[in-house]
């Protein structure tokens, strides 16, 4: 360890014996959890502005204080991509906002993303020590992270990471959602030559399509690419693998490593009758016309139905997304169908009460067996039949069963369909020897993140068959420490020979 480190070091032990002195763990464990600023639910209920405001300066330092700096850090064990929390949370009470910034991009490519959208409740906060051990609510670790990523960018000052020096090797990355850039960051961060291939126009994946602005604008997750370009790594837009181009074409032209993060594309539809109905769509193609091609605007070239009175299927995050975006669009009466209770909804509790907030009317223990259309085609009303909640199912919620003979008709004129995904199927089709699950989803060794294709690692929906965006980059980091681990393997042994 050189020199300055280690005084910085020092500088650190003395600044934490300092504000032990001055701070109690009990004088912080009084102080009460920050609120989240919020756009006004009248306002923001017709426009695309981001709901969540962020923290002041001052609201971030006396959260961070909460932080009892735990000897071990269980938050840590919380986190998929292994952030140093209470480091990066340290930073911010001392004031060091850029320090806690470049923290963070130790390990997460894409900090100013996941302050906004990940399950921080479920992760690292729920690993907290506030709420493990003393049943309070934890650190807001989510919101902190998003205030030391938007103080970076909104100041200029924006770090990029240190790069080793350059291996020579060529990697492909399939795919630039979470599980891509995560993936393509690592790489390029240990030196190697990263490209990743995008199919559509538009470099973000499921962070650009799938996730509206009122929660994670665009112009967030361009800074975030803008870091990964200055880091090395190289983009194609508008390259189909398997299409503009083949693996085995991609190995010709000299990479050596693949990371396949192609997402789960294909919406699942319930097959109940009349689903063929104009009007009814999936959340995918819904949220995708509107996030990505701007079909919301009224000079598009792909417009999509504005409906007044808008059903959507499901309880996830999509369903709130889309639910919500139905509102901004001009939707009188915009509802969610779910078939269990609002206890057992996988969506966000925060989603759920923003919808909320805004007018989402939430008709749960509710399904959808039927659709009913005009004589042009067009859905006018979903049957619904009221359920009741069974015994746990293989998910650990209790299922639901339908309540014989009890049925209504809903009036509706738009549906959107958010009852799941299926993975991709390009990239299996294009290789025979690329082992899949019942699923459809890759077959990987759960360690390494490997397929059957020994060249070829996966992570992301694609092999989860649908998740959250930090486990997907979870496995992107995963997986490229393990490409490391068995390219250097394999130059080793060449070396040798």
């Amino acid at each position: 360890m050189d020199k300055a480190n280690i005084l910085k070091q020092e500088r650190e032990t003395t600044w934490r014996i300092e504000l032990r002195k001055k701070i109690k763990n009990k004088d912080r464990t009084s102080i009460e959890r920050v609120k989240m600023p919020e756009a006004d639910p009248s306002e923001r209920r017709r426009s695309f502005m981001e709901v969540n405001r962020g923290l002041t300066s001052e609201a971030a330092m006396t959260e961070a204080s909460r932080c009892l700096d735990c000897p071990t850090p269980t938050c840590i064990e919380g986190c998929p991509v292994g952030i140093n929390i209470p480091k990066f949370i340290k930073n911010i009470e001392r004031g060091e906002f850029l320090e806690a910034a470049r923290v963070l991009k130790e390990t997460s490519s894409l900090p100013a993303v996941c302050g906004r959208v990940c399950p921080q409740e479920k992760q690292c906060e729920a690993n907290c020590f506030y709420t493990r051990k003393l049943k309070k609510p934890a650190v807001a670790i989510g919101y902190l992270e998003r205030f030391a990523a938007d103080y970076e960018r909104e100041t200029g000052n924006i770090s990029i990471p240190k790069k080793a020096a350059s291996k020579n090797k060529k990697i492909a990355c399939i795919g630039s959602g979470p599980a891509g850039l995560s993936f393509a960051g690592e790489m390029a961060k240990r030196g190697y030559d990263v490209t990743v291939f995008e199919a559509l126009h538009e470099i973000g994946g499921v962070l650009k399509y799938g996730i509206p602005e009122f929660r994670l604008p665009n112009n967030i997750v361009d800074v975030e690419i803008e870091s990964l370009k200055k880091l090395g790594v190289k983009f194609e837009t508008n390259f189909i693998v398997g299409k503009t181009a083949t693996i085995e074409e991609l190995k010709q032209e000299g990479f050596e490593g693949f990371f396949v993060g192609s997402g789960a594309g294909l919406p699942r539809f319930m097959g109940i009758p009349g689903e063929n109905l104009v009007g009814i769509l999936s959340s995918n193609e819904y949220l995708t016309r509107v996030n990505l091609m701007e079909a919301n605007k009224e000079d598009s070239d792909t417009p999509i139905l504005k409906g007044k009175r808008v059903a959507v299927i499901g309880g996830g995050n999509t369903a709130m997304d889309s639910v919500r975006t139905a509102l901004r669009l001009g939707a009188e009466k915009a509802m969610i169908i779910y078939r269990r209770s609002e206890e057992e909804m996988p969506a966000r509790v925060e989603e759920i009460k923003h919808a909320k907030e805004e007018g989402v009317e939430f008709l749960t223990l509710q399904n959808p067996i039927e659709y009913l259309g005009d004589n042009k085609g067009y859905v006018r009303q979903i049957r619904v039949q009221r359920m009741k909640l069974g015994e746990p199912d293989a998910s650990g919620r209790r299922r639901p069963i339908p309540v014989e003979g009890d049925e209504y008709l809903l009036d509706v004129d738009t549906v959107v369909v958010s009852v799941g995904v299926a993975p991709n199927p390009l990239i299996p089709q294009s290789m025979p020897d690329l082992k899949t699950t019942s699923w459809r989803t890759l077959e990987v060794d759960q360690e390494s993140l490997q397929t059957s294709v020994p060249f070829m690692f996966a992570g992301g929906d694609i092999v989860r068959g649908g998740a959250t965006v930090i486990l997907a980059m979870g496995d992107g980091r995963k997986a490229a420490n393990a490409m490391d681990q068995q390219l250097s393997k394999n130059l080793e042994s060449s070396v040798k020979e």
